[in-house]
């Protein structure tokens, strides 16, 4: 052994170590697949990180980079009825050559972008896992890289997409996904971001070969056949993205998990609970009352369960089929009779009551309630202080409208948990914005920042379209002028084989029980805002056609009822909102209006109670609830950066007593000079016998030379009314030429 070693070392040293003592074997076997899509080299490549994961593919596109891995526990959670998936997208600072803001300076809570872009993976992926798994499975897409161009989100779907397909679990994709943007008449596939400024339509879709799973969009009033038109080019563009992922998979993928198999005595159960409950599950489905039919389902359940248990059957096997069997009862009804669990028909809107000017002191506030779902929505107007700053891995930008959407337990009847918002919240109150964002003002023409809360105090089925309502009206009742009124309705879906009924504002139960849920917001010129989720593998362009059909009718018709609470945006804003004034100043005299160390701006706002906001080309805006206070800023302002004019009478205090004059200060932070025989129209044998330091003078502008020196006359005023006085002026004689001195003189 030592003379081995002591060999090794020799050669090592004389540089003739090969390598021959160390087996040959490569430590990675790398899957790469590349192609080139819209444009961009799109890069897939497993087997070299993170190879302890069921699967792991990093993801680049151009030159964002993302680690995507999947993770699934190998035995079920016990105790769960649903499928226990989490997604977690984390943006890195490093990934764009930042070190984090805050006093710990690492990543903190997952930002609005992040817990946004979660849920937009989770979405069309959750419905391609088989039903009946509960096995614990965990998604994590890390943003390595961000090249400034290609937004991460995309390339973040499409690695899971790769993850989960290799990783052996149960997995019935794979599934591709991109971004559509419209310009000119033009679909845009994948447009950078910076593209994205200009383009009418941001449009994110996802889907199979098959068909789509996932829309999520924004758009500025846009045609349903644009729309559709641009859903369906999305789903023909990444189908190049799904090919490279089976090509990769074909070589990397692990061997599959076994389906999960249908639990024991199944079929005896399920047999029993249709004797037992299918007929009275039908009449509790006909009572009209959310609350009275929930009851009356919840006291059978609880019926058959008990009657279950003393037969010693399993409990928990017959909850699931229980709730599949409300889910059959439900969907066959409204596809035989097409009459729905309220008695209404597929394309009918239930009630509505619209109401605006709710509170007294908010700035604008509107109640709409459309069956037993009810939002109430209050909007709050603030200045240039109160914008958002949102620190953002692209770079710090400022946010002027804000929408809030919360969901109090007490809005379905429960008593729950009340705390930060959760990513359900967050992503009801971004469709929302989404849907007003492109009506809003431009902020040159309403210089307001914007904060909408919508408080759901009723749930019973789209609360985040109720929200669109109800934050039109709020947003009109602040007297903030949007272009058109904006409304929004959400589509369901019952699908049996080729037998399929669009169902218009689908109750909460439709949700659950049903195949779709399709939000389309708008005005009555287009679509502002759209919002797909499909629960089976994919749907057909034929539905998503009559869907955006029923959808227009459907929001016309509320748009209708809306108009009887609210035509259009006050004139005015609200007594209790600040009035903004908008005026511009040369930006030289900037520095003049701030201060040394902000001293005389924060003077102003603290004299005067108004708010000022200075802008660098020299805007300012001066807000306040007081007219008077902002009248009074104003001038102030006013009389720091004018400009002396000759021929004008200023009010003036005298601040410096000299022996040739004094020294008036008279417009702002200006000073002039009265001469002392300007002072009077009699001689003055003393300055300090006619004024006096702290008097208040008024002074009328002589001249202003090069150097901007300005001089001022008392006696050219009359003091007492401030109108000036005619004054005779001697124009001095030209001095006499002085005899050249002679030597001898």
């Amino acid at each position: 052994m030592v003379s081995f070693l002591g060999s090794l070392h020799t050669e090592i040293e004389q540089g003739n170590f090969s390598g021959r003592y160390v087996k040959e074997k490569k430590m990675f076997d790398v899957t790469k697949k590349e192609i080139e899509w819209g444009g961009r080299p799109l890069v897939l490549e497993a087997g070299k990180i993170a190879r302890q994961a069921d699967g792991a593919v990093m993801t680049t596109y151009g030159g964002t980079q993302v680690l995507c891995t999947a993770v699934a526990a190998k035995n079920p959670r016990q105790g769960v009825d649903f499928f226990p998936l989490t997604v977690n997208y984390q943006e890195k600072a490093f990934a764009a050559g930042k070190i984090p803001g805050g006093f710990f300076k690492r990543e903190g809570r997952p930002s609005e972008k992040e817990t946004l872009t979660s849920r937009l993976i989770d979405r069309p992926i959750r419905p391609l896992f088989p039903n009946g798994f509960r096995n614990e499975t965990q998604i994590i897409c890390t943003v390595l890289a961000h090249d400034m161009e290609n937004d991460p989100d995309i390339v973040s779907l499409i690695g899971a997409s790769a993850a989960l397909t290799i990783s052996g679990v149960p997995f019935f994709g794979p599934l591709g996904a991109c971004r559509v943007g419209y310009q000119d008449g033009e679909f845009i596939l994948n447009p950078h971001l910076g593209e994205m400024e200009d383009t009418d339509l941001d449009l994110v879709v996802a889907g199979t070969r098959e068909g789509v799973l996932m829309v999520e969009s924004q758009a500025n009033e846009l045609s349903e056949e644009v729309m559709l038109g641009s859903v369906m080019f999305g789903h023909e563009q990444f189908q190049p993205v799904i090919d490279a992922i089976i090509s990769m998979a074909e070589s990397s993928a692990k061997e599959p998990w076994d389906l999960p198999k249908a639990p024991e005595g199944q079929d005896e159960i399920l047999k029993i609970l249709k004797d037992r409950a299918e007929e009275p599950l039908r009449r509790a489905y006909e009572i009209k009352s959310k609350q009275d039919r929930m009851e009356s389902i919840t006291e059978l359940k609880h019926s058959v369960l008990d009657q279950l248990e003393t037969e010693e059957q399993d409990i928990e096997l017959a909850a699931s089929i229980f709730k599949n069997l409300e889910k059959d009862v439900v969907r066959g009804n409204i596809l035989e009779t097409g009459q729905r669990i309220d008695g209404r028909d597929t394309s009918s809107v239930r009630p509505i009551e619209c109401e605006v000017g709710i509170l007294e002191r908010s700035h604008g506030s509107s109640l709409f309630t459309r069956g037993e779902t009810q939002a109430f929505v209050i909007t709050t107007l603030g200045t240039g202080q109160d914008e958002q700053i949102i620190d953002a891995i692209e770079g710090e930008y400022r946010r002027r409208f804000m929408l809030h959407y919360n969901f109090p337990p007490y809005s379905v009847g429960e008593a729950g948990r009340v705390g930060s918002p959760g990513r359900r919240e967050i992503g009801h109150g971004k469709l929302a914005w989404r849907a007003i964002r492109p009506l809003m003002p431009e902020h040159e023409d309403f210089p307001y920042t914007v904060r909408v809360v919508s408080e759901i105090t009723e749930s019973n089925g789209s609360s985040s379209m109720a929200t669109v309502c109800g934050t039109s009206m709020s947003l009109m009742d602040a007297g903030v002028p949007m272009k058109r009124p904006c409304a929004g309705i959400a589509m369901g879906l019952i699908k049996e084989g080729e037998k399929f009924a669009v169902l218009s504002d689908i109750l909460g139960d439709e949700d659950h029980l049903g195949d779709m849920d399709f939000k389309v917001a708008g005005t009555e010129e287009g679509v502002t805002a759209l919002q797909m989720d499909i629960k089976i593998t994919s749907i057909t362009e034929e539905i998503m056609q009559v869907a955006l059909g029923q959808a227009r009718d459907g929001r016309l018709h509320i748009l209708a009822e809306m108009r009887d609470a609210i035509t259009s945006a006050r004139e005015d804003v609200s007594q209790n909102a600040p009035r903004i004034t908008t005026f511009q100043i040369a930006r030289e005299k900037i520095r003049d209006v701030i201060g040394t160390g902000g001293k005389v701006i924060r003077e102003i706002c603290e004299t005067t109670g108004a708010k000022v906001d200075i802008e660098d080309d020299g805007t300012i805006k001066v807000a306040s609830v007081d007219n008077e206070a902002g009248e009074s800023a104003i001038a102030w302002i006013q009389s720091i950066v004018a400009e002396p004019e000759v021929g004008k009478v200023y009010e003036g205090k005298v601040v410096k007593i000299v022996d040739f004059g004094a020294f008036v200060n008279f417009l702002g932070s200006k000073d002039g000079l009265v001469h002392i025989s300007e002072l009077a129209n009699e001689r003055v044998p003393s300055v300090s016998d006619v004024v006096s330091e702290g008097q208040e003078v008024k002074v009328l502008v002589l001249a202003v030379d090069d150097r901007g020196k300005v001089k001022l006359s008392m006696r050219a005023v009359d003091q007492s009314t401030g109108e000036e006085v005619p004054v005779e002026r001697k124009d001095r004689e030209p001095r006499r030429e002085r005899r050249p001195r002679n030597k001898n003189d």
